[in-house]
């Protein structure tokens, strides 16, 4: 989903935006990304450590149970800077989630989910032989040209 430093710089800009927690940052990738994608906490804490680490963010002022943070100068200093690079990456991002909905529908998950698992209970019933492969591979082979070709 991101590249070297791209999250470092997502998290940033919507610290900038306005003071955060983890579980809020999390959440906010993935109303941006549309549910295509959430971040682990194993991603994002460690990557607010380093922003901390680095002096462009600092813990928020507040007597919340939770460690919220916000941007400090040094860090709206580095966005400014960068801004057409966070313009970049924040549009792709909110292009993703309008990406997936193109193929990943319901009728698609259920056909290709079908397939799998005739399939699999074919590959289970142990009357798989040889030539009996061979011909669903040539199946599905051809089956994913003519997808390709639509």
């Amino acid at each position: 989903m991101f590249g070297s430093g791209e999250l470092r710089l997502v998290l940033l800009k919507l610290l900038a935006d306005e003071p955060r927690h983890g579980y809020e940052l999390i959440k906010a990738i993935e109303e941006l990304t549309e549910g295509s994608y959430a971040p682990s906490p194993g991603t994002i804490y460690p990557t607010l450590a380093l922003l901390e680490d680095e002096g462009a963010i600092a813990q928020a002022a507040g007597d919340e149970t939770r460690k919220a943070y916000e941007a400090t100068a040094a860090g709206r200093t580095e966005l400014d800077e960068r801004a057409d690079e966070v313009a970049a990456l924040f549009e792709r991002l909110s292009g993703h989630g309008e990406h997936r909905r193109a193929y990943a529908t319901p009728e698609m998950f259920r056909a290709v989910g079908n397939l799998a698992n005739v399939l699999k209970n074919r590959a289970r019933s142990g009357k798989l032989d040889e030539e009996t492969v061979q011909e669903i591979v040539d199946l599905v082979d051809d089956l994913a040209k003519k997808i390709e070709r639509l």
